[in-house]
């Protein structure tokens, strides 16, 4: 185990220093001895590689964003990952090298990973999506089994109302629309906060509501990745629990959801198919669809906002973030789900 405490970064962003060499070196420190081949896999908020080491195996080694999460968190998500193995859910946790799943290199806090390969699923296959139902549903079975005592939770506090207050004290609105966005940011989180998105039945159902679990957080397709079943196994395994926080079970499914109104409820549908052969789903957690979309968009905003001048990576890949074309388009989409958080949730 290496518990020598991480030092920041020596100058500039905050991954100045991480060089390949520095990559190799950490590796090393764990008795991986990489044979010089790493390939940067898609992160923003964290770097992650994927490396060849001498004897052709490969391993994914992700180093954490200094300052995102405590490193308390971070092991609560590895205890998370590596419970979720246990239960032979298929999940990628770290590796325990050394005896510790977490280790310090150069300024930096990692983990190393096994490599898996994969795709994403094709979630216009119905068959796919209740089998990722049934996997969602054996992950929630293990995340409700205790709380997490250090991450986070889901609430409108953390992704309506921080958000927008960071995003009006840094000026970084264009001027010429701060007003109109400030004004459908304010409320659409007041309906939030309210609990005003109908349950169909007569009632209101809000966040503070729903029975809270240990959540993945952010189980978007680019999250699943899908091999294709055969004598091995296949079907899909979750990555990256980075965003692994407390919330309402429907968290996972919503973001796997796309299309028209009916194309939704027909996924929805066979999420649902799978997730209750396996797991008790609250249909009322249904009225929170829109509530945590309209969440996501504010949260968004401010993570880019918070990330696009310190790290040279987000103006290369957003060179649209921070234009007034950008916040009038945001106010185009809050208008518009201030519409949908007045519409019947869908229903499935």
């Amino acid at each position: 185990m290496h518990d020598d405490a991480p030092q920041p970064p020596l100058a500039g962003h905050p991954y100045a220093a991480l060089t390949p060499d520095v990559v190799l070196d950490a590796l090393a420190l764990v008795g991986l001895h990489g044979d010089g081949r790493l390939m940067a896999l898609s992160s923003y908020e964290n770097r992650v590689y994927q490396a060849v080491l001498e004897d052709g195996s490969r391993v994914v080694a992700k180093f954490y964003r200094p300052g995102r999460w405590s490193r308390a968190q971070i092991l609560e998500e590895h205890a998370f990952a590596q419970e979720l193995a246990g239960a032979e859910v298929p999940a990628v946790a770290p590796l325990v090298l050394d005896g510790a799943s977490l280790h310090a290199h150069a300024g930096f806090e990692f983990s190393v990973s096994p490599w898996r390969g994969g795709r994403q699923p094709e979630l216009d296959d119905f068959e796919v999506l209740e089998w990722i139902g049934r996997f969602l549903a054996r992950l929630h079975n293990v995340g409700a089994a205790r709380p997490f005592d250090q991450r986070p939770r889901l609430d409108v506090h953390s992704f309506g109302r921080q958000p927008r207050d960071w995003l009006l004290a840094s000026g970084l609105v264009a001027p010429e629309v701060r007003g109109a966005w400030q004004q459908a940011c304010d409320e659409a989180i007041e309906l939030i906060a309210a609990g005003a998105s109908s349950t169909g039945a007569g009632g209101t159902f809000g966040l503070n509501d729903a029975a809270p679990l240990r959540l993945h957080g952010d189980c978007h397709p680019g999250n699943i990745l899908w091999t294709p079943p055969g004598p091995g196994g296949g079907g899909p395994h979750f990555v990256d629990l980075d965003d692994a926080r407390t919330g309402p079970a429907v968290q996972d499914l919503w973001m796997l959801l796309s299309g028209e109104r009916r194309q939704r409820t027909a996924q929805l549908s066979a999420l649902l198919e799978g997730y209750e052969q396996l797991r008790d789903f609250d249909r009322r957690e249904l009225a929170l669809i829109e509530p945590l979309r309209t969440l996501r968009l504010i949260h968004y905003s401010a993570w880019l906002a918070q990330r696009f001048a310190g790290d040279p990576i987000f103006p290369i890949n957003f060179p649209w973030f921070g234009t007034a074309d950008y916040w009038r388009g945001q106010v185009d989409m809050l208008h518009e789900q201030l519409e949908a958080l007045r519409e019947e949730p869908l229903q499935a």
